[in-house]
């Protein structure tokens, strides 16, 4: 059976969007039953299931279906990224952020890298901090993820040699070692995160944090999921923090506490 015969029906659409809402919070719209379509009839196929409906049925009743639903995570959620994204925002943690923190007396700065894929945004952070950060401050960083196939690849900290261009290079030499087909990240870079599973509709339990990165997740989610996620950060942060999301995210019109905070390089918010 070829695999792109398998089509979506109406009704197959939004059991399966309420699936993926319900453990997930990302809302698909109706005008993007085509992306489930395209990027889980490959996996249907090789579980040799003839329809959505039999998917629909494994997940939601088989022995599986708690490993499936990590599968399904994976396949529905986008997990570009890359070192030293969005650069502006980098430079501003480092020129402004990290010296506001100091400057209110913090020596250990607790940082929480969320949504970090396959962790090029928490290796960027932990290379910037190392080399700004004088003795005695100290800095530590949660990094978290849905995908437990991407929290595999980050724990690992093999990048193959296309996934490391834009690192400059002196970096490039103090932090990573070149290993067959890539370069590795070295272990006392490692030792300053700490990788964890965790699902953004929830509360993630941990508090206390001075920064958080959440960039370019948001826009997955629809209203209501928003403002809860963005509460729960709230909820997770400690007193005059600051929050990065994506530059083309915004929390305008959102139901929260976080005030803007105005800059020419980052798309920033502030926790009083």
């Amino acid at each position: 059976m070829l695999t792109n015969s398998i089509k979506i029906n109406d009704e197959e659409f939004l059991e399966l969007r309420d699936i993926i809402y319900k453990n997930t919070a990302i809302a698909f719209v109706e005008s993007k039953k085509y992306l489930l379509e395209n990027r889980l009839t490959k996996r249907l196929g090789e579980l040799n299931f003839k329809s959505f409906k039999d998917y629909i049925y494994y997940l939601k009743y088989d022995i599986n279906r708690r490993k499936e639903m990590d599968i399904l995570f994976n396949l529905v959620t986008i997990n570009e990224t890359y070192f030293l994204r969005e650069r502006p925002q980098m430079d501003h943690l480092i020129a402004k952020t990290i010296p506001e923190l100091i400057a209110a007396g913090k020596r250990n700065i607790r940082i929480w890298s969320a949504a970090c894929s396959t962790g090029e945004e928490p290796y960027t952070i932990a290379m910037l901090l190392n080399e700004i950060l004088p003795q005695p401050y100290k800095f530590e960083i949660i990094a978290s993820d849905i995908s437990l196939k991407c929290l595999m690849t980050a724990k690992e900290g093999f990048y193959a040699d296309n996934r490391i261009s834009g690192i400059p290079d002196a970096y490039l030499k103090k932090y990573f070692d070149k290993v067959d087909g890539g370069y590795k990240v070295r272990a006392d870079l490692m030792s300053k995160i700490r990788f964890d599973y965790h699902n953004l509709k929830n509360d993630s339990g941990q508090r206390n944090f001075d920064v958080v990165f959440c960039r370019n997740v948001i826009i997955y989610f629809d209203e209501a999921a928003q403002t809860a996620v963005i509460n729960r950060f709230w909820n997770a942060m400690a007193p005059k923090s600051f929050l990065f999301i994506g530059h083309s995210e915004s929390l305008f019109g959102m139901d929260t506490k976080f005030e803007f905070i105005k800059t020419q390089w980052a798309t920033l918010y502030g926790k009083s």
